[in-house]
């Protein structure tokens, strides 16, 4: 009998914790300012750098095949003119587009890759500036008149650490090996005896399911999960706090900030994280603060 109150209490411990450390999911439909609901779990490929914009193609809303047929009819005044990128492409020339026209001052969001709605306008200023058809599509003119009117983007000009600019660290990061989280940047910086030797943008949890803000220490890691709550992917989770992690959010990567997680730390940037997780140890300094 004795026995088999213990592994009774023991098989009740096992599933208050599984419950616990599983309860954080990326959001599903917290979504500011829409009242429609989102998928939680967009293309998994989402483009690491992907930024809080219309050009992040996994949650950019693409416009019909017809309606893209008919504004590149309309866009193109004769058949020799031939469209180099536009809406819809994504490639490394299309990087070097977004990084030219920053330099620019008419984009403000980091490159992404992806050619939309953002890039379209900016394309279309610049156009208008210059004396060309504004058609919001890169012909062979327009991207000589850009290339001419910029330089070549540097690498960190193609890939920027972040997004957001990266906050001040807090003095209790700067001692051992830390995450150290800002709420009022939203990054994450990876440090080692003060020095940052990484950075990457992150999102928290709603004001109904606040991400806690402490120092905390990595209890356990998990590179394939899924959070048996919500049943959402949590890649490359690293625990701090019971059932909150810093993890990859495809959710994060498609929607940006019109979304939040449910408590857990989001990244957007898989290749980044992934290295991170490599890294980070268990028993590794968290500190999350304003």
């Amino acid at each position: 009998m004795q026995r088999q109150r213990v592994i009774i209490r023991t098989i009740g411990v096992a599933a208050a914790v599984a419950l616990a450390a599983t309860a954080c999911g990326p959001q599903k439909t917290e979504s500011a300012g829409s009242s429609s609901a989102a998928p939680s779990s967009p293309t998994a490929g989402a483009t690491p750098e992907a930024s809080p914009s219309t050009d992040n193609k996994p949650g950019e809303p693409s416009p019909s095949a017809s309606t893209s047929a008919s504004a590149s009819a309309s866009a193109s005044p004769s058949p020799s003119v031939k469209q180099i990128m536009a809406n819809g492409d994504e490639s490394e020339q299309v990087r070097e587009l977004q990084a030219r026209l920053k330099q620019l001052k008419l984009m403000t969001v980091a490159p992404t890759g992806f050619y939309g709605s953002k890039t379209t306008a900016a394309v279309k200023s610049f156009q208008s500036k210059n004396g060309l058809d504004a058609t919001g599509g890169v012909d062979e003119k327009t991207w000589k008149k850009i290339q001419s009117s910029s330089k070549k983007p540097t690498a960190d000009e193609l890939r920027p650490p972040t997004v957001n600019e990266v906050a001040a660290p807090d003095p209790r990061c700067m001692t051992g090996r830390v995450m150290c989280i800002s709420k009022e940047s939203r990054t994450l910086a990876w440090m080692i005896d003060g020095k940052v030797v990484s950075t990457m943008d992150v999102r928290f949890g709603s004001e109904n399911t606040p991400t806690r803000e402490g120092v905390f220490n990595v209890g356990w890691k998990a590179k394939d999960w899924t959070s048996t709550i919500y049943h959402t992917p949590m890649p490359y989770a690293m625990f701090f706090s019971g059932g909150q992690a810093v993890h990859y959010s495809a959710d994060f990567a498609a929607r940006g900030y019109n979304g939040a997680s449910h408590g857990c730390v989001n990244v957007r940037d898989k290749g980044k994280l992934s290295k991170l997780f490599n890294d980070v140890q268990v028993g590794d300094k968290v500190v999350v603060y304003w």
